[in-house]
């Protein structure tokens, strides 16, 4: 009895062939985009005070800080200042035409004044900061900022607070405007990571003549250019320890200290 022979079905047998085909392709696509996620990103190097590798001295650093100080005094004396205007509005000594106006003003002109110079105070703790032998003086002179953003706001407030003859609408966006403001002038003017005297002068003697690495907002300092770290800065800024200090790049990079 003759057996039917069945016809054989190609199709299946000619899509596995192509995707056995195709799958080298798709490998090495894979392969390559994989390389180019893992391609670091091209660097601009930026010199900071080139030509300058020569360490300062002491008095040298004390001289560069004290125009920052000079600077930062200033300015929290126009904060004192536009305080002092905005309680002399407050209690009816001065009188203008428009008291929620001026007194919202004369608040952010004090934010303003105490945060600028805060700012030029840690600038010049970064270039001269103070021994850490006496801990609590270490405390007040990095938080000197701090202090004064105190000085600056809470007896405006506290007088706000207290004030029973101020209009309830006045009363209450000024003193929402005047706590905001004690808040992010503290905030900006706290020195959250102060270097001491020793941990300066230490890492003057350690990376003296050597180039030091550092990002635009990294906290950190590299002593290699190819420290994995930087692998995804754009802008790397090269100088001196004292420059990295300066810019309060003030904490070694764990990569670069382990290598």
């Amino acid at each position: 009895m003759a057996v039917e022979k069945k016809p054989v079905d190609t199709s299946a047998v000619t899509r596995k062939k192509a995707d056995a085909e195709a799958a080298p392709e798709e490998t090495e696509k894979k392969v390559t985009k994989k390389t180019v996620e893992k391609q670091p990103v091209e660097k601009t190097v930026v010199k900071v005070n080139a030509g300058n590798t020569n360490m300062k001295t002491k008095d040298e650093r004390r001289a560069a800080a004290k125009g920052k100080r000079i600077a930062a005094v200033i300015f929290w004396l126009l904060a004192i200042v536009c305080e002092v205007l905005a309680i002399m509005v407050l209690s009816g000594y001065m009188y203008v035409a428009n008291p929620l106006l001026w007194l919202c003003i004369f608040i952010v002109a004090d934010l303003a004044l105490v945060i600028t110079g805060s700012q030029f105070w840690k600038r010049a703790n970064d270039v001269d900061p103070v021994s850490k032998e006496n801990k609590v003086k270490f405390f007040l002179w990095n938080q000197m900022g701090l202090i004064v953003s105190v000085i600056a706001f809470f007896p405006l407030v506290i007088l706000l607070l207290r004030d029973k003859d101020l209009d309830p609408r006045t009363k209450k966006i000024v003193s929402i405007v005047a706590i905001a403001a004690l808040v992010l002038a503290s905030a900006f003017s706290i020195d959250y990571n102060p270097v001491s005297q020793e941990e300066y002068e230490e890492a003057q003697v350690e990376y003296e003549g050597q180039t030091i690495y550092w990002t635009r907002y990294g906290k950190s300092y590299h002593t290699s250019l190819e420290c994995p770290s930087l692998s995804r800065s754009s802008t790397v800024y090269e100088g001196t320890i004292e420059d990295a200090f300066e810019a309060n790049r003030n904490d070694p990079c764990d990569f670069c200290v382990a290598q």
